[in-house]
């Protein structure tokens, strides 16, 4: 997940601005791989290649072959076989045991996927990817759906693996902040390059300046971030650094099934927000409250504790 969000971003811009560009989708791995299956990666952008496919052994090749792809406007295959004891030491030097199988789409044939992205962005379902070695391609996220035939190059191994391949990716997660601080502007980007989506829940004038760090701002009260139609968060982060504005925070969270909430601050000022707070909120609050947040990586000051609270954040996305 934590790639696909620039990837898509910037793929949907380099389909709005015309760019010869091609999206690279691994429909197939055998053995160790760098990638699983649906990972992705974009060529031929303004902004350069986006995304890995491997440690960057295998990208220059794959450039060149995503640049065929547009030029003959036809889906191109590869497959990229490192398993043989040559590859160990020489060839591509990757130093995994692996086949990847790439299907290298060109962009400007995708027809509608600006808006497919933007739904997707919006959390409104998973993105859902399907390709045929015969070159027909279908997409849909939600209740939006697109599907794209064009020319596909023969290849005698795809062809006899597979007909179709079905891909997902899971709509980007969103953290809702509340209240800017010291931290802000490194763990709002860093959180943001992981593939969140983050919304600050911020009133105080002092801190607006920061806004620019969020995808989204919420000059509102707490009660009414939280039950904001339309919005849905995976997890909440409460580091206003004022201790009323947090318990106004922590008891607009109790009332929702938020299941993340994650506090700022020592073991005792968790303590004294919970003397004043009602019995059924801290009841509430209590099984998914992460407080101190953050894992303990050591080190001090804003930019450790914006570190530690994303590697928290991203741990509990993808649990071991």
């Amino acid at each position: 997940m934590s790639s696909y969000r620039r990837i898509l971003e910037t793929s949907a811009a380099a389909h709005q601005r015309g760019d010869s560009a091609a999206l690279v989708v691994v429909v197939e791995t055998e053995g160790s791989t760098y990638v699983s299956p649906g990972a992705m990666a974009l060529f031929g952008a303004r902004e350069g290649q986006v995304g890995w496919l491997s440690g960057g052994c295998l990208e220059p090749e794959i450039e060149r072959r995503a640049g065929d792809a547009v030029a003959r406007s036809r889906i191109e295959w590869m497959d990229i076989d490192t398993r043989d004891d040559e590859d160990l030491i020489g060839g591509s030097a990757l130093g995994c045991r692996g086949r990847l199988r790439l299907a290298l789409l060109p962009l400007a044939a995708l027809h509608g996927w600006p808006a497919l992205v933007e739904v997707w962005r919006q959390g409104r379902g998973t993105l859902r990817l399907s390709i045929s070695s015969e070159g027909e391609v279908s997409s849909e996220v939600g209740e939006l759906q697109q599907q794209w035939r064009m020319d596909a190059a023969h290849s005698e191994e795809f062809h006899a693996s597979a007909a179709r391949w079905n891909l997902t990716v899971s709509a980007p997660p969103a953290v809702l902040v509340f209240g800017a601080g010291p931290e802000t502007p490194t763990l709002l980007p860093l959180l943001r390059s992981l593939g969140w989506m983050t919304t600050l829940v911020e009133r105080r004038a002092r801190w607006l300046t920061e806004v620019h760090y969020a995808d989204a701002l919420i000059e509102a009260s707490p009660e009414a971030a939280v039950s904001m139609p339309g919005q849905a968060f995976d997890a909440a982060l409460v580091m206003n650094h004022n201790f009323e504005m947090d318990r106004e925070a922590l008891y607009a969270l109790a009332a929702g099934e938020l299941p993340f909430v994650g506090l700022l601050g020592p073991v005792r000022r968790r303590e004294d927000l919970f003397r004043v707070l009602p019995p059924a909120a801290r009841e509430s609050l209590l099984p998914r409250l992460h407080s101190p947040v953050g894992l303990k990586l050591g080190g001090q000051g804003p930019e450790a504790i914006a570190l530690s609270i994303a590697a928290q954040l991203q741990a509990y996305r993808f649990p071991q």
